[in-house]
């Protein structure tokens, strides 16, 4: 997922074939109960400046990525970074040279989690098993062509509308982490 053309590679099946519609509602709550274990699950809420994003953070299926991501968050990390790819199906930020092609790296985890309407992935280059360490990416639309190949660590419980009004160069104000 990592980045730094705004253009962006069609999937096999895009979007305008599907007809889906450019905006995409918050994923229903029966969507979320299947995808959440609740035994072991953290939640965090990222601050922008058009509103927050509301995460639920899949612990047991991502360990390292979800520690990773609240590490980053309680560092202050992610404070002032900038979502610096927008498209009709994705907005991802974290990065912290805020183009695409800074963060460290860390083993790719890979789940069983279907990459739906706000999904939150862990961007990387070609190495499947190679992950970026700050960037994260929330999709706007189903995305499973992502399936088997990204980390799928959390999804969005509240703010798929925010997710949606995000454009290149929005703040991340900062992630704030609840219990």
């Amino acid at each position: 997922m990592v980045n730094t053309s705004t253009t962006k590679v069609k999937p096999a099946s895009d979007n305008s074939t599907l007809n889906l519609p450019p905006i995409s509602p918050s994923p229903s709550p029966a969507i979320i109960n299947s995808m959440v274990d609740k035994t072991q699950t953290s939640s965090a809420i990222i601050k922008t400046e058009k509103g927050d994003i509301e995460l639920t953070l899949y612990y047991q299926d991502a360990p390292n990525t979800v520690n990773n991501f609240i590490s980053k968050a309680k560092s202050g990390f992610y404070n002032g970074k900038v979502f610096h790819r927008v498209e009709d199906w994705v907005i991802q930020g974290g990065d912290p040279l805020g183009n695409g092609t800074g963060g460290g790296k860390m083993p790719t985890e890979i789940n069983n989690k279907p990459f739906v309407v706000g999904s939150l992935g862990v961007a990387r280059g070609g190495d499947i098993n190679v992950s970026n360490d700050a960037q994260f990416f929330i999709t706007k639309t189903d995305a499973s062509w992502l399936n088997g190949q990204y980390t799928n660590f959390g999804i969005v419980t509240k703010g798929m509308d925010i997710a949606n009004k995000i454009e290149i160069g929005d703040k991340i104000l900062e992630i704030q982490l609840q219990p």
